[in-house]
């Protein structure tokens, strides 16, 4: 059975102006290109139609207008149809949603078991608050707290990252702690080392 996403018809009017979805949405230069020739396309349509009719011949306007009204209507229909993959990947996505069972591997300290969920999750949908800031929580956990602070970091340069800014934050503070910890102890580590030595070196010389 196929999963459906509810969108805010709002978001459809994107879908008016080819390219525009997966740039606006996404930030995808990929829609850039469609984007640029039909604002060239339609603004050479309207100067030809309206301002310099004695450019063209009447003929080519009205086939021009009326390819182009079919193009656009395609590109249109396209872009409706690809938004609810573009805004929520992970509802309408044939495979299943792993985000619970990575979450309940979180909760029971399965941090393998977590970020091979997680990893799976974020094939479908890479820019998923939840996702990442539960993935950066295992890289804490495990010990690779600058690999947590580098997922954080790319999540607060997202759009979408604003809405979780508090939650960004919190887990950001967390990893702080973390790498202050790691660095005391090494610092620490690193003492103990020279202390080591430095009383083996007493005791030759004695």
């Amino acid at each position: 059975m196929a999963k459906t996403a509810t969108i805010d018809s709002r978001h459809y009017v994107t879908c008016l102006w080819p390219g525009l979805t997966e740039l606006w949405w996404r930030g995808r230069l990929s829609g850039l290109p469609s984007a640029i020739v039909f604002a060239v396309a339609l603004n050479l349509l309207l100067v030809t139609r309206f301002l310099y009719p004695q450019w063209v011949s009447g003929f080519l306007v009205h086939a021009a207008l009326w390819i182009g009204l079919g193009a656009w209507v395609f590109f249109v229909i396209r872009s409706v149809r690809e938004l609810p993959l573009l805004l929520a990947p992970r509802t309408v996505s044939e495979q299943p949603d792993q985000f619970d069972d990575a979450q309940e591997a979180y909760l029971q300290a399965d941090w393998d078991q977590a970020e091979r969920l997680l990893m799976g999750v974020l094939a479908i949908e890479p820019r998923d608050p939840p996702a990442l800031l539960l993935l950066s929580g295992v890289y804490r956990h495990t010990e690779r707290a600058e690999s947590a602070k580098m997922v954080v970091t790319e999540l607060k340069r997202l759009e979408i990252g604003d809405s979780w800014s508090l939650e960004i934050q919190a887990e950001m503070s967390r990893i702080d702690r973390e790498l202050e910890h790691l660095a005391a102890t090494e610092q620490e580590s690193t003492s103990s080392g020279q202390k080591s030595v430095q009383s083996a070196a007493d005791l030759t010389a004695a």
